[in-house]
């Protein structure tokens, strides 16, 4: 951290944030190794550490033993790596465990796999075993193979499962807890909340997801309206009429923002 961190301040503010506790139900307990899971000082040492670790080492000593290209994608402490040759791919993926546990890092025993992420091709889809993998999730999105509607093979994205579900649970858990304020404070929350939603998730190419989350959240918004007393008398006829009046917003897309370069690479 000393190469590239100077500034005394922040210096500071990160070995308070390394020695401060972590409550969890209650107990407070004071780590003697890593980060707390989900600590905002996680991110930035995530990227100071990792950037010696991953960046500059496949840089300098990776890239220049490979046969064919490669690239490396890096947030935090979620990476890609793409080769364009199946034989670099397994030779990295053997040396990454020793490097690692060089700084006392250890891959993540599920989400670490080789992925034969190519365009299917007719003969192909006939070989390949339905047990392979043929995508991959990063950042929150899956990575997967469509045709464009010019016909042609591209890298389409769509919300990945476990983050789907578990913004539905936080739906559910807010239409839940204020159920019982006025409708229309619900619906200006209800529709902050999927603008920002839409304003990660909605890059183009994720076109049915933004529009399946607003369907599951009608159901779900209906559900806890229904519960505000013991007397059932919200019905599809009646909370169609309370959509019209309080409307949902369409879902909105964006191009995704280009990274800025990186100078290793």
């Amino acid at each position: 951290m000393d190469q590239r961190v100077r500034d005394g301040v922040l210096r500071r503010m990160v070995d308070k944030w390394l020695k401060a506790g972590v409550l969890e139900e209650g107990s407070l307990s004071y780590p003697q190794a890593g980060t707390p899971q989900g600590g905002v000082i996680s991110p930035l040492l995530a990227n100071i550490y990792l950037h010696e670790v991953l960046d500059k080492w496949f840089a300098t000593v990776v890239k220049p033993r490979l046969y064919g290209r490669s690239l490396l994608i890096r947030y935090a402490d979620d990476a890609v790596l793409v080769f364009s040759s199946e034989k670099d791919a397994r030779r990295v993926l053997d040396v990454l465990p020793k490097r690692f546990g060089k700084y006392g890092l250890r891959l993540h025993p599920v989400k670490t796999r080789l992925v034969h992420f190519v365009p299917p091709r007719a003969e192909e889809r006939k070989v390949r075993s339905k047990s392979e993998p043929r995508s991959f999730d990063f950042l929150g999105f899956t990575h997967f193979w469509g045709r464009s509607y010019r016909g042609s093979w591209v890298v389409r994205r769509k919300t990945a499962r476990d983050r789907f579900k578990r913004v539905l649970k936080r739906f559910a858990q807010w239409c839940r807890m204020n159920r019982h304020k006025p409708v229309a404070w619900q619906h200006r929350q209800l529709v902050g909340k999927l603008r920002a939603h839409d304003g990660y998730y909605g890059l183009y190419g994720n076109w049915w997801s933004p529009w399946r989350l607003r369907y599951e959240l009608t159901r779900i918004w209906m559900k806890w309206l229904n519960r505000r007393s013991r007397r059932r008398s919200l019905n599809w006829a009646r909370f169609t009429l309370l959509l019209r009046r309080y409307p949902l917003p369409a879902p909105t897309w964006h191009r995704p923002a280009r990274p800025a370069a990186n100078p290793c690479f």
